[in-house]
């Protein structure tokens, strides 16, 4: 048996790097830890700091294949990020013009969420405290 101490990090590969990188970096305020540019593989790999916690590593390949449906596909559904006010962060994510869903109650909690998406689609939730 082995013991898991936390999640290490989540890794997401983009279809334009310099796009993703923007929205992850200057628009959610993910901290740059490394970018490396690995010519072997015409990727970078850009690794993001959340919270001073968690880490996310951002991936770039010549021609990603898209992901077969959403958010149903088989695999990983969505990655969540939790915050404090949810209201608020709606309202910076729409002043950014990013479109996000209506918040919703979770009905086994009865926690505000919603969902909105990066720039290649992937679905992200926000789950408030």
């Amino acid at each position: 048996m082995f013991n898991v101490n936390r999640i290490h990090h989540i890794a997401i590969i983009c279809s334009n790097y310099e796009v993703s990188k923007q929205f992850y970096v200057n628009l959610l305020g993910f901290k740059p830890l490394n970018e490396v540019y690995r010519e072997e593989r015409d990727s970078y790999k850009l690794d993001l700091l959340v919270n001073d916690i968690y880490q996310i590593e951002l991936f770039s390949f010549p021609d990603p294949k898209e992901r077969p449906s959403y958010p149903e596909a088989a695999g990983l559904r969505h990655i969540a990020f939790e915050v404090n006010n949810i209201e608020e962060t709606v309202q910076y994510l729409q002043s950014s013009n990013i479109t996000v869903e209506e918040i919703r109650i979770d009905p086994i909690t009865a926690k505000k969420f919603s969902f909105f998406a990066d720039p290649d689609g992937l679905p992200i939730e926000l789950y408030e405290a």
